[in-house]
């Protein structure tokens, strides 16, 4: 998905002459890692207990709707963005669609609180795991998340080459875990103890009916799946990238899409759902079950760790940017948009991004007796929703702005079924969320809208007039990335 959205400001907001750009490091086949890394990482490795604590042995079936959710919303990108290939982004979309600067915002800014919510949820896994690796049973994971965070931003300030470089070993690390669980796996089932008729059982809390034990669990999994829409903040540190975001989100999705629905497969069919539900690292318990006494068992809580601490890089890097980029425009308070000359990386965006999501880590940790994991993993799907709500609705709006050159077009029928499917899983009464979800959310989107009121007045104070606009082939404007 892609988060580019051009807007008219004044000289002093637009010119960057005092700051050095960005630097273009990324391919196409880094960006498919980058893609590929960002969504196997936490939702995968933390939550398929979860969400089989909600729908039982049939727990890929929450993993498949939110493919085919998330695949529905990537066409819609698709289109829009092979139809206006110069500035392609969920806030641009929304803006050309609707023609409010205010509703502009939102988008950008919910995306970027996405990407914090979803770094938090990654640090808490990462906590998690690592007390299951060193044995460290009965310490509290706090102090590790938050130390965990801290080193992030530290690998963040180093630089985007560092940074993409750290996500291909990551990447193939989490992949490669994976893989070996289902290679491991492969002992139960050729052993004959592997029962895969629980996979098409259903099993729901008894409070909930099947239908709404379906909805509350896709919603979590649809955690699972983001991701693909991250990979476009990194616009500016790409090489080319209209013409290769296209292949490689799609690529991404699917190679993701069949990991996914494969090992939740086998580890129903594995375990039994009792001691999968809730399990905070399920795979560790699959691999125990497959193979026990293996001497790989002790490897999988540390290959769980690689891989969340993945999926935390990325989201962090993604906020970092689009702070910084909406600091660029004039949109955010002007200071936001330091730049480390040696290092080029936008230091003080990486800084607040990071503050935020260590005070959210401790907020969540002291006020809430649920998993941090499940709580901000659903407020990270609960925001991307949202957007991917608006960009199937611009969508549809648009196609009243014809365009000379060809361009891709989705089926209607498409962004219509993807409007219906993310209002469906984001309403509460229909989705079935915890109603924590939606107070983090609105804590997050208060501090976005205060910080925009200040500098809203602050400009309107110095006399300048606050305006929006597309930009077009005669003159180029500066993008948010």
């Amino acid at each position: 998905m892609a988060h580019t959205v051009a807007m008219t400001v004044d000289a002093d907001a637009t010119a960057s002459t005092d700051q050095p750009e960005l630097k273009r490091v990324m391919g196409p086949k880094l960006l498919l890692l980058f893609v590929v890394g960002d969504i196997l990482g936490t939702g995968i490795y933390a939550l398929t207990g979860q969400v089989a604590a909600e729908v039982g042995g049939a727990a890929w079936v929450p993993f498949l709707i939110a493919f085919a959710v998330a695949t529905i919303t990537a066409c819609s990108y698709l289109e829009l963005v092979t139809k206006y290939p110069q500035a392609a982004g969920a806030a641009l979309y929304a803006h050309k669609a609707f023609g409010i600067h205010f509703v502009t915002f939102l988008v950008l800014f919910t995306v970027m609180c996405s990407g914090i919510t979803s770094a938090s949820s990654a640090s808490s896994a990462f906590a998690a795991n690592f007390t299951i690796g060193f044995g460290l049973e009965g310490v509290s994971p706090l102090p590790i998340a938050l130390g965990f965070m801290i080193l992030l931003a530290l690998v963040n300030l180093r630089g985007v080459a560092e940074s993409v470089g750290l996500n291909v070993v990551l990447t193939t690390i989490e992949l490669s875990g994976l893989l070996l669980v289902i290679c491991i796996s492969m002992f139960a089932v050729f052993g004959g103890t592997a029962d895969f008729s629980r996979a098409i059982l259903f099993d729901t809390p008894e409070d909930k009916s099947v239908l709404l034990a379906v909805s509350t669990a896709t919603s979590l999994a649809f955690f699972a799946m983001v991701g693909f829409e991250d990979s476009v903040n990194m616009a500016e540190e790409v090489k080319e990238p209209n013409r290769i975001f296209p292949r490689v989100m799609l690529t991404g999705l699917g190679i993701t899409a069949v990991v996914y629905v494969v090992v939740s497969i086998l580890a129903v069919a594995i375990v039994p759902v009792g001691e999968l539900a809730g399990n905070a690292a399920p795979f560790v318990t699959v691999v125990e079950t497959a193979a026990p006494g293996f001497p790989i068992n002790a490897l999988i809580p540390f290959i769980s760790m690689f891989a969340v601490a993945n999926t935390a890089l990325i989201n962090m890097m993604m906020a970092s940017r689009l702070l910084y980029g909406m600091s660029r425009q004039g949109v955010l308070p002007p200071v936001l948009k330091g730049v480390l000359p040696s290092r080029r990386t936008p230091w003080v965006a990486i800084l607040v991004t990071t503050v935020i999501a260590l005070g959210l880590i401790a907020w969540v940790s002291v006020n809430t007796d649920d998993p941090i994991v499940v709580l901000l993993g659903g407020t990270t799907s609960l925001l991307l929703l949202a957007v991917f709500g608006v960009v199937n609705v611009a969508v549809l709006v648009l196609r009243r702005d014809p365009v000379e050159h060809s361009h891709f077009t989705t089926p209607t029928f498409l962004p219509i079924v993807g409007v219906v499917a993310c209002i469906y899983l984001v309403l509460p009464w229909t989705s079935g969320r915890d109603l924590a979800q939606y107070g983090i959310a609105g804590v997050l989107l208060v501090i976005g809208i205060a910080l925009w009121a200040v500098t809203f007045i602050d400009r309107r104070v110095r006399g300048y007039a606050h305006t929006a606009s597309v930009p077009d082939h005669t003159q180029q404007l500066d993008q948010i990335t």
